[in-house]
C-alpha cells in the first residue's frame, strides 16, 4: 500500500513535470491558435450585420484566420488536437451559413480559454507598463513603412500593386474597435490572405509590442488631457478599443475632443515606475538571500526559489535588456547558474562567487534603469557650468586689461586678445580631442566614461575650494596683480600673451570636462536638448554681462557670485564622484561590494556600494577640511597680534656663533666696515656742527639787540 502510494505520487509529479517541460514548447501553438480564431471573430463581426453580409471581404478573411488556426492546431498535442480542430471546423461551417456574430464570439472564447486553462498557457502576455513609443516609431519605421507608409496612410513605396493594399492605418472611424493586443496579434502571426509577414520569429516581444502601441496612435489626434488613474495600467488599456475607452472616459462621441483624451491614455507612461522597479529588485534580492539561506542548509527547494527569483527579474527585464542588452544577457546567465549550482554539487566558495557577481549585475541593472536625471536637473547644471566658467573667464581678462592700463602698458592690450584667441581654439581642440577618444575607444566606453567623470570630480572639487578661497575682492586683485606683474616685469610680449592664454585655457579645459560628464550623466539622447538650452541661455547672459561691464561699468558683487557658485560646483563634484566609481564598476576597472540597507539616492549619486560611498566620504571630509581653513584656521593665523604671542618666563642671551668666512671675503667685508664707519664718523660730525649752528643762534640774536 505504501509503494502503491510512492508510485501515485511519482506519477503525479512526474505528469506535473512532463506537462511543465511541454508548456514552453506549445505555447506558441496555443498562442497562435487562439489569436488567429480571436481575429476571425472580430473581422466576421465587420462582415455580417442583422444576419446579412455587409463585407464579404471581411467574411472570407475570417474564413482564412480561422483555417490558419486549424493548421496552428494541428501542432497541439495529440489530446487536444481532435477536439481543438472539431470545434474550429464547426466555426468554419458557422460562418458559412452566415451565423449571429454573437455565436461565433461565444464559441471564440470558449475554445480559447478551455485551451489556456487545460495547457496552462497565458493567452495574452500584456506587459503592465506601456511600451515606448520612441522605440514603437523605429521599429514602424524599419519594418513597416515601407508598405504602410511613414504616416500609416497605406502608401508606402512597396504598396504598389498589392492586393489587398495595406491598411490605413490612420483611419480613425474604421479602426476604432481595435487595441494595441490587436494590433500586437496581427504584428505577431500576420495576415493570411495578405502581404503581411508574421513577425512572431523577426521581433522580440517587447518590438512587437511598440510597434502595436506606435500604430494604434497613428490614427488619434495630438494627446489632451491626463489619465485618469482607472485608466493608467497598460494592462488594462492595451486591451481596450478606442470605442471602449471613449466609453471608459465618459465620451458620448469619437470626435476629435473624445479621440484627443485616448491619444493621452495610449501615450500615459506611469511617473512611478522607478519607484516600481525599485521594489522590484527589492523583491529579487530578497529572494536570492533566501536561495542561498535554503543552499547552505542543503534544502533541495532552492533551485526552485532561484528560479521564481529569476520570474520576479522578468518584471524588468525588458527596459533593462532594451537599454544594456548585454548587461540583460549576463543576468540571465548568471540566475541560470545560480539555479544550477544549487541544486548541487557546487561549494560555498562557488556559491558566494556566483552570488557576488549577481548582486553587482543586479546593482548595474537598477542604476541602468533609475538613472534618468530629470531635464530641469541637466539644464540648471550646464546654465550654471557656463555661467561661472564664463564669468570668471570674463572677470579675468577684464582684471588683466584694468591693470594694465593703471600701469600704464594699455599698448600691451594685443599681447592679451592673442592669448586669449589663442585659449579659445585650444579649447575647441580639446573638445573635439576628447570626443575622439571616447569614438576610438567605444570597447571600453563604461571605463572611460568612468576616469572623466573621476577627472571632473577632481577638478570640480578643486575649482570650488580655489573659488571660495577668493571669495574676498582684495584677495581677488592681489591675484590678478601678481600676474600681470610678473608678465610686464620680464618685458615679454609672450609672456603676457602665456598669461592670458593659460587663465582662459584654464576656463575652456574645465568646461570642456565638465560638459562631457555631464553628457555622460544623461546617459541619453534625450538629455541632449535641456543641456544645450542651457548651454544657449549660458552664452546670452554671458554676452550681456560682458556688454554691462565693458560699456556701463556695471561692478558684479563677487563674494556672493562666489560662494554660490562654490557650492554649487561641490554639489556636481559631490554627484559626479558616485557615478564616477559607478561607470568604472560597469566598466569592470574596480569591483562592486554591496552595502544592505545603504541609501540609493542616483540624483546626488548615491548608491549603496562601498566604493561609492567611500569616494563621496572622502569629498566630505576634503569639504569640512577645506571650510575650516578657510574661514578658521587662515583667518586666524592672519589676524593674530604679535602681542598675543607668549613672552618665555626667563629670557636666556642669545649667542650667535658666526659661520665661518672664507679669508678674502674677510678682508673685503673690512674694508667695507671700515667705509661704514667713516662715513658714520662724517655724518656725526655733521649733525654736532648742525646742533652747534642750533644753540648759537639765540646768543648772537640776543647781543645784536
Amino acid at each position: 500500500m505504501i509503494l502503491s502510494a510512492a508510485a501515485l505520487v511519482f506519477s503525479a509529479l512526474a505528469v506535473r513535470h512532463q506537462i511543465s517541460d511541454s508548456v514552453p514548447d506549445i505555447a506558441p501553438a496555443v498562442r497562435r491558435v487562439a489569436a488567429t480564431a480571436q481575429l476571425a471573430s472580430q473581422e466576421y463581426r465587420v462582415g455580417i450585420v442583422n444576419g446579412r453580409v455587409v463585407s464579404q471581404a471581411e467574411v472570407d478573411e475570417a474564413r482564412l484566420f480561422l483555417q490558419e488556426s486549424r493548421r496552428s492546431a494541428a501542432l497541439l498535442p495529440a489530446k487536444f488536437r481532435l477536439s481543438t480542430i472539431s470545434s474550429i471546423d464547426s466555426l468554419l461551417a458557422l460562418v458559412s451559413a452566415a451565423g449571429s456574430p454573437d455565436s461565433v464570439d461565444a464559441r471564440v472564447k470558449r475554445l480559447t480559454t478551455s485551451l489556456s486553462t487545460a495547457l496552462g498557457v497565458p493567452l495574452d502576455q500584456v506587459p503592465p507598463e506601456a511600451p515606448s513609443l520612441a522605440r514603437g516609431a523605429q521599429v514602424f519605421r524599419t519594418n513597416c513603412a515601407s508598405c504602410h507608409g511613414e504616416l500609416g496612410r497605406g502608401d508606402g513605396p512597396m504598396a504598389k500593386g498589392m492586393e489587398p493594399k495595406p491598411a490605413d492605418l490612420s483611419a480613425a472611424a474604421e479602426l476604432r474597435d481595435q487595441s494595441p493586443l490587436d494590433y500586437y496579434r496581427r504584428v505577431s502571426i500576420g495576415i493570411v490572405g495578405t502581404a503581411m509577414p508574421a513577425f512572431e520569429t523577426r521581433l522580440s516581444p517587447e518590438d512587437r509590442w511598440a510597434a502595436a502601441l506606435y500604430a494604434s496612435v497613428l490614427r488619434l489626434p495630438n494627446a489632451s488631457g491626463s489619465a485618469p488613474p482607472a485608466l493608467q495600467s497598460f494592462g488594462s488599456t492595451g486591451r481596450m478599443s478606442d470605442s471602449q475607452l471613449l466609453a471608459a472616459l465618459g465620451e458620448r462621441n469619437d470626435g476629435s475632443n473624445g479621440l484627443a483624451r485616448v491619444a493621452a491614455v495610449r501615450q500615459f507612461r506611469a511617473d512611478g515606475s522607478a519607484a516600481a522597479d525599485a521594489r522590484i529588485f527589492t523583491q529579487v534580492r530578497a529572494q536570492i538571500e533566501s536561495v542561498y539561506a535554503l543552499a547552505r542548509t542543503g534544502d533541495t527547494s532552492a533551485s526552485s526559489r532561484a528560479f521564481d527569483a529569476y520570474m520576479t527579474f522578468e518584471q524588468v527585464e525588458r527596459p533593462v535588456r532594451a537599454k544594456n542588452p548585454g548587461l540583460a544577457a549576463d543576468l540571465e546567465a548568471g540566475f541560470a547558474s545560480l539555479r544550477t549550482r544549487v541544486a548541487g554539487g557546487a561549494t560555498g566558495a562557488e556559491l558566494d562567487r556566483i552570488r557576488r557577481q549577481l548582486d553587482a549585475d543586479l546593482e548595474n541593472a537598477e542604476r541602468t534603469l533609475a538613472d534618468q536625471p530629470s531635464a530641469l536637473n541637466l539644464f540648471i547644471q550646464s546654465f550654471v557650468i557656463l555661467l561661472r566658467e564664463g564669468f570668471e573667464a570674463i572677470l579675468l581678462v577684464g582684471a588683466l586689461m584694468t591693470f594694465l592700463a593703471r600701469m600704464g602698458a594699455a599698448h600691451r592690450k594685443r599681447d592679451i586678445h592673442i592669448g586669449v584667441g589663442a585659449a579659445a581654439v585650444a579649447s575647441l581642440l580639446t573638445a573635439f580631442a576628447l570626443e575622439t577618444i571616447f569614438h576610438l575607444t567605444s570597447a571600453k566606453r563604461e571605463a572611460l566614461e568612468g576616469l572623466t567623470m573621476a577627472l571632473a570630480t577632481v577638478v570640480l572639487f578643486y575649482v570650488s575650494y580655489w573659488l571660495l578661497s577668493k571669495m574676498e575682492v582684495a584677495k581677488w586683485n592681489h591675484f590678478v596683480k601678481s600676474k600681470v606683474q610678473d608678465a610686464l616685469t620680464s618685458g615679454s610680449g609672450l609672456a603676457l600673451a602665456s598669461a592670458a592664454f593659460l587663465a582662459v585655457y584654464r576656463e575652456g579645459f574645465e568646461t570642456v570636462l565638465f560638459y562631457k560628464a555631464l553628457f555622460v550623466t544623461g546617459g541619453s539622447p534625450a538629455a541632449t536638448m535641456p543641456i544645450l538650452a542651457g548651454i544657449l541661455l549660458g552664452s546670452l547672459v554671458m554676452v550681456v554681462v560682458y556688454l554691462a561691464i565693458n560699456r556701463f561699468g556695471l561692478r558684479l558683487p563677487l563674494k556672493p557670485f562666489f560662494g554660490v557658485t562654490s557650492g554649487f560646483l561641490y554639489y556636481m563634484a559631490f554627484v559626479f564622484a558616485g557615478k564616477a566609481v559607478a561607470e568604472l564598476q560597469e566598466g569592470g576597472m574596480i569591483s562592486t561590494t554591496i552595502v544592505l540597507g545603504a541609501p540609493r539616492v542616483p540624483a546626488l549619486g548615491i548608491y549603496p556600494t562601498v566604493e561609492s560611498l567611500l569616494a563621496q566620504g572622502v569629498l566630505i571630509a576634503l569639504l569640512i577640511l577645506a571650510l575650516a581653513w578657510t574661514f578658521v584656521i587662515e583667518p586666524r593665523r592672519r589676524h593674530r597680534p604679535e602681542s598675543a604671542l607668549p613672552e618665555p618666563l626667563h629670557r636666556e642671551p642669545v649667542v650667535a656663533i658666526p659661520a665661518p668666512v672664507p679669508p678674502e671675503a674677510s678682508r673685503d667685508l673690512l674694508r667695507s666696515l671700515e667705509r661704514m664707519e667713516a662715513d658714520l664718523s662724517e655724518m656725526r660730525s655733521e649733525v654736532e656742527r648742525m646742533k652747534g649752528n642750533l644753540t648759537d643762534a639765540p646768543e648772537s640774536r640776543s647781543r645784536k639787540t
